[in-house]
């Protein structure tokens, strides 16, 4: 047993050790720089070691890290007041992560029907090619069968139905239905966004069913597509939203996010956290909220986003043979591979430039929301150096 590493062996770990970042660079340990549009799978929204956040956090590190949330944590407070101001929501609860967050959701659902004398419904219907989180329940929620595969039973309570297919959701509404939990883009499915048209038709659903519309905005939120929230692209708004990842700007921190209605259910001794809204994950999101919130910060993220995209459509039509489609919206993009999307990341990796892989063969590219144009155009500079490499090398 002396050769058995001591870390679990669930990832496939890229031979790169980054030592310190700054922005969207990343440096590491042995000096080389590389363009970060990965940023950590969209975590870091304000880059690496942004100022305003290393502040926060040494400031409130000086003070106090954690408190059980028996107290009162007035982080939580401030940062619950701007999200429910800025939002559609009357209520929220703060988590570590985005799995917590769904959980979360995923309860306030069920619990609302239960206090409302309809313990029956508590199924949840969800679309092929979801991810929403690792638990036992959001892999049960996502459905996909290579993270369901040997880990027992499969939570009950979750009804698949294909993507961006109203008349499937329609049909598997019943009485034991108590939401629709869908993403406004799936990420890890492959940046496949559903259409404007399709969350008004869910919400209307939603309304002439008497069920809850939830929306996994772990990915897609925070400023990610141009909008503070991708579903108001479409001028909707749900019952309870799941939210992470750009939040904290890299520390961990998930909230979920309900009307007041929604929420009836979750009262004194229903859920709890130990960690979550510590007053560490406070300063730091109350941060982030505060340039994020700036009014210049969501247009640069579309102007952004429309010189990548271009630039993208530009690369298909001279690589027609390597770039099947360009899809997302904001600074959630896809390069959809006619060929193999790991040869591209790998290609990519080598003119010191992140992406991240996704299903459906695709490309992520996810910049840190503080990208300048500069440094988009060099991005797109090293995209066209690996298809001109991969087009060499292919037979």
């Amino acid at each position: 047993m002396a050769d058995v590493k001591p870390l679990y062996d669930t990832y496939n770990r890229v031979p790169l050790v980054f030592e310190r970042g700054h922005g969207v660079w990343l440096e590491t340990d042995t000096g080389e720089r590389y363009l970060d549009f990965a940023a950590g799978i969209a975590v870091n929204s304000l880059g690496h070691t942004h100022p305003h956040l290393v502040e926060a956090l040494k400031a409130q590190a000086d003070k106090l890290w954690h408190l059980s949330n028996v107290h009162e944590i007035p982080g939580q407070t401030r940062m619950a007041e701007r999200l429910t101001r800025v939002t559609f929501a009357d209520k929220v609860f703060f988590t570590n992560s985005g799995a917590e967050a769904l959980e979360c959701a995923i309860k306030t659902a069920r619990r609302h029907f239960y206090v409302n004398g309809q313990p029956e419904r508590y199924r949840i219907i969800t679309m092929e090619g979801a991810f929403h989180g690792r638990t036992l329940a959001t892999i049960a929620a996502g459905g996909q069968a290579k993270y369901l595969e040997g880990f027992g039973p499969k939570v009950e309570g979750f009804d698949q139905v294909p993507f961006d297919d109203l008349d499937a959701v329609k049909a598997a509404v019943t009485e034991h239905t108590a939401a629709i939990l869908v993403e406004p883009v799936q990420g890890e499915g492959g940046v496949r966004p559903l259409s404007s048209e399709t969350l008004r038709a869910l919400r209307e659903l939603c309304d002439e069913q008497g069920i809850l519309l939830v929306l996994d905005e772990v990915q897609s939120g925070v400023g990610r597509t141009g909008k503070l929230f991708a579903h108001e692209w479409a001028g909707i708004e749900p019952d309870i939203m799941a939210i992470a990842k750009g939040i904290g700007g890299g520390f961990p921190f998930g909230a979920c996010l309900a009307t007041a209605e929604a929420a009836d259910g979750m009262t004194f001794g229903t859920h709890g956290t130990t960690y979550g809204g510590n007053p560490l994950a406070m300063a730091v999101g109350n941060a982030v909220l505060d340039v994020i919130l700036d009014e210049g910060f969501l247009p640069h993220v579309n102007d952004i986003a429309l010189l990548l995209r271009q630039g993208l459509a530009s690369l298909k039509d001279r690589y027609p043979d390597l770039i099947k489609d360009v899809r997302g919206t904001g600074l959630l993009l896809g390069i959809q591979c006619a060929k193999s999307n790991a040869d591209l990341v790998m290609a990519m990796r080598n003119e010191n430039l992140l992406g991240v892989p996704a299903g459906d063969n695709v490309v992520r590219l996810l910049p840190p929301l503080i990208v300048t144009a500069e440094e988009a155009r060099e991005a797109l500079s090293r995209i066209e150096a690996a298809l001109d490499m991969l087009s060499h090398k292919s037979p």
